[in-house]
């Protein structure tokens, strides 16, 4: 499996509170490891919320005996999220800081993935879609029928998550399984792109791009292009 990070602080923030990781080598029992997470808080509390969770989550998968993906993928994330929740308690300037996290491994031919949040996974073959679903105000105003999708992306609540690691214990993950066909990409992002980017263009630009690299890097100059207004991460693999 090929891969390729990149995270960019878009056109409108002072500060990048995206943190990525990427690893197409053994991490603990799992044979790769690929995470994004997109932090919410105040001046630096963000940053430290995303960049702390992702850190942690790789510890404990390194030194963790469970070898089920998704069950060690569960115990990460809430290993995570009861560290971050104290390590806000321990400082007034952290308070209400937290982070979206999308987490996913490949284990032979199948892709688990772990999800808290709106930032997503997405399966791109001839087709893009969309695995994992977003846990916020917007997605939940969809799914009640007040809100067409069309309308999503220009809502004013937009950014408003229903789900975050470090807000409460215990978090709630959703949990998915795919089988892979060679060839197939797994792109995981967070919002700067997804509300920026048109998932046709998504599409259009990997498909077009030589290289991983290529197609990151395109991905997140077509989002700055059309405003750049969050931090911008992606991360692709290809089996």
């Amino acid at each position: 499996m090929k891969t390729y990070s990149i995270t960019d602080i878009g056109k409108r923030r002072s500060a990048n509170q995206d943190f990525v990781y990427a690893s197409d080598q053994p991490v603990g029992n799992l044979s790769n490891m690929l995470i994004v997470a997109d932090g919410m808080g105040g001046h630096n509390a963000g940053d430290l919320a995303s960049r702390y969770t992702v850190e942690s989550m790789v510890d404990y998968i390194e030194k963790a005996v469970e070898k089920r993906p998704i069950p060690l993928l569960a115990e990460a994330i809430h290993h995570a999220n009861e560290l971050v929740v104290e390590k806000a308690k321990s400082d007034k300037a952290l308070e209400g800081m937290g982070t979206t996290v999308v987490a996913a491994t490949v284990q032979e031919n199948y892709l688990y993935v772990a999800n808290v949040g709106d930032s997503r996974l997405y399966l791109i073959d001839q087709e893009i879609e969309q695995i994992t679903r977003d846990h916020s105000l917007v997605e939940e105003m969809i799914r009640v029928g007040e809100l067409q999708r069309k309308d999503a992306k220009s809502h004013p609540d937009r950014n408003i998550i229903t789900r975050a690691v470090g807000v409460r214990t215990p978090v709630k993950i959703d949990f998915f399984d795919i089988k892979l066909e060679p060839g197939d990409v797994i792109l995981l992002c967070s919002d700067g792109l997804t509300n920026m980017v048109e998932d046709e263009d998504i599409l259009r630009i990997v498909k077009k791009s030589s290289s991983l690299k290529e197609a990151a890097q395109r991905l997140v100059t077509e989002a700055n292009k059309n405003g750049g207004k969050d931090n911008i991460s992606v991360v692709l693999a290809e089996f």
